[in-house]
């Protein structure tokens, strides 16, 4: 056969392998756009789908804050809400006009009936709080009617996405099979007629070498500068450039793994600084407030996916109240008593609602928020709750580091309990053990205080004494004198209230100090103890102990004389009272020694 005939056959076959490559191609190109119309519907009604089911619980969510905390923004934010769900739902008519099976429109008319209903119902709730209803808002919007309305929605909805699904999957498929056969053709085709130009040494030396150590180079010149994010292909070939390939994986993946470790190192040590910063803080804590602050502060740094509140036991022990939030935890008690919760009742961290795996505590209660409750102590002894959970945006009860939270709980434990052992010592430097009253310490460091501060403001003061006191002590045994002595201080702190202090001078004296008071106000004041203590009788054990009274001296500052020698014209007065019969109020005006007096 002629080279002429041989090139002629060559040249009409290319012609017909080429013009059967563009049909192909553009099958191919078809196919794809049928394939990226499908993907475009089917992701198209699966967001629809997906913002419809968040924007009805977004609603009903913002309905459920309006009824519990009557706030305004949770009304605009319900009627912002509102106005997007209706505006999808003009959208669901519109879509009705699309291609849709009947089992995709009967679900789109099942969302419009329930949406409708559920509507009606939130808005009869929102009715209710703008009534002052609220309660009856509240039983509205967590009862079984309103789940049943918002299971009646979402439900649907979740049908329509996955018949959508499935439908446009099937579209999927069938065009994908369809650009894949007709490139495969194409391909094909190409394939041929390249053969026909191109030698086979050519072709090895440029697919098989040239190629892949190009593509290589910006590989490694990426690698070389730390850039671990580059995609290495796969390359399954049993050559040099197969080896060298795996190589590259392999330092690829000792880069990342190196990376993800150093950043686990820098997690924990920005951990541990903050632990640290927190403690430091904790130790320079002087009330429990502050304690409650700087646990709030740095309890979200430590731990930012994790919302939380921190819990004080009360002093009688028989419950914990709310001393700080942060991160707007979703489960909010004010108070609980130590039963409602299983951490304090096993004295160990206990997680509630994780995977269901064990029972959840009582206070947090069955749900889908996983949470945490780590009990602070202190030499034994159980004084406050580190309650965490996990939040809408990330993080995970499990994920915590064990370690850091007794670490931190281990430190606010400690300096709970030593801001209430430093209340106890204060108390017990200023008061007294009997009456509970400031004592003769706390009464001479106020005097003292104001005396060099050089305070001018007014001040009265009341030097008491419990009148034939000594009767009772010999007469019913000193058990009931102290019960009288008891009595009395209670008395006068009712009185006084929150206008002076009360203090124990010694024995059965007592003083009162009257800060903004003048001598009659403090006249006043002392006839107010005398007929109260006159007016309550007393008994003992079964045994009436009969009727108490006071003798009281009143002297006043500056008016009267000068602060430092206040307590002593007050004593003065006293023992003029008592001088004259007792069960007096004598008030010493003047520095000059007269007296005024208010008999019973």
């Amino acid at each position: 056969m002629r080279i002429s005939t041989i090139t002629n056959w060559a040249y009409g076959f290319t012609l017909l392998l080429t013009g059967i490559s563009g049909i192909a191609f553009i099958s191919s190109v078809r196919a794809a756009d049928e394939e990226r119309l499908a993907v475009q519907q089917h992701l198209t009604l699966d967001d629809f789908g997906e913002e419809l089911s968040i924007a009805a619980e977004k609603r009903s969510d913002e309905a459920r804050l309006y009824a519990m905390r009557g706030a305004a923004r949770h009304l605009n934010a319900f009627r912002a809400e509102e106005r997007d769900i209706h505006a999808r739902e003009r959208i669901i008519e519109r879509l009705h006009a699309l291609d849709l099976a009947p089992a995709e429109r009967s679900a789109l008319q099942e969302v419009q009936r329930n949406l409708e209903e559920l509507d009606a119902l939130e808005r009869a709730a929102i009715a209710k709080v703008q009534a002052g209803d609220m309660a009856s808002a509240q039983t509205m919007l967590f009862g079984p009617d309103h789940e049943r309305a918002q299971t009646g929605v979402l439900e649907p909805v979740n049908r329509f996405r996955a018949l959508a699904a499935t439908r446009t999957q099937a579209a999927l498929r069938e065009a994908r099979e369809r650009s894949d056969w007709f490139g495969g053709v194409a391909r094909g085709m190409l394939g041929l007629t390249a053969l026909l130009f191109l030698a086979v040494l050519y072709f090895v030396l440029r697919r098989r070498v040239a190629l892949p150590l190009t593509r290589m180079t910006g590989i490694l010149a990426r690698l070389a500068r730390q850039d671990y994010s580059v995609e290495v292909p796969q390359d399954r070939r049993r050559d040099e450039i197969g080896d060298m390939t795996n190589a590259i994986h392999v330092f690829r993946d000792n880069g990342l793994e190196r990376d993800r470790l150093e950043a686990e190192r820098a997690a924990d040590q920005r951990a541990k600084d903050t632990i640290l910063q927190m403690m430091h803080r904790l130790q320079a804590t002087e009330t429990q407030g502050e304690l409650a602050e700087v646990v709030a502060c740095f309890a979200p740094q430590t731990f930012p996916n994790l919302a939380g509140h921190l819990y004080v036991q009360n002093h009688t022990r028989t419950g914990l109240t709310l001393a700080s939030s942060w991160l707007d935890p979703v489960v909010s008690v004010e108070a609980f008593s130590p039963a409602a919760c299983w951490g304090l009742r096993r004295g160990r961290p206990h997680v509630s609602n994780h995977d269901h795996v064990d029972i959840a505590c009582p206070h947090v209660g069955e749900g889908t928020v996983a949470a945490l409750c780590v009990p602070l102590t202190a030499q034994g002894d159980t004084i406050g709750l580190l309650y965490f959970e996990e939040r809408q945006d990330g993080g995970a009860i499990g994920g915590a580091s064990r370690l850091y939270l007794e670490l931190m709980a281990e430190n606010i434990g400690l300096a709970l309990a030593n801001l209430r052992l430093r209340e106890q010592l204060t108390s017990l430097a200023i008061r007294d053990a009997l009456t509970g009253l400031l004592n003769r310490r706390s009464l001479d460091g106020t005097i003292n205080r104001r005396r060099q501060d050089g305070d001018a403001a007014p001040i009265a003061g009341l030097m008491i004494d419990i009148d034939h006191f000594k009767r009772f002590n010999d007469e019913f045994g000193h058990e009931a004198g102290d019960v009288v002595m008891q009595q009395v201080a209670a008395i006068m702190l009712d009185a006084v209230g929150d206008a002076g202090q009360v203090h124990r001078f010694g024995g059965e004296e007592f003083t009162v100090l009257l800060p903004g008071a003048d001598e009659a106000a403090g006249r006043e004041m002392g006839e107010r103890i005398r007929s109260r203590t006159a007016a309550t009788p007393l008994a003992y054990r079964g045994r009436v102990l009969g009727h108490i009274s006071v003798s009281i001296g009143v002297a006043a500052s500056p008016q009267d004389g000068p602060v430092a020698n206040l307590v002593a014209r007050a004593d003065a007065a006293l023992l003029e009272a008592k001088t004259r019969g007792r069960n007096l109020v004598i008030v010493a005006s003047g520095v000059d020694g007269t007296q005024k007096s208010v008999a019973a």
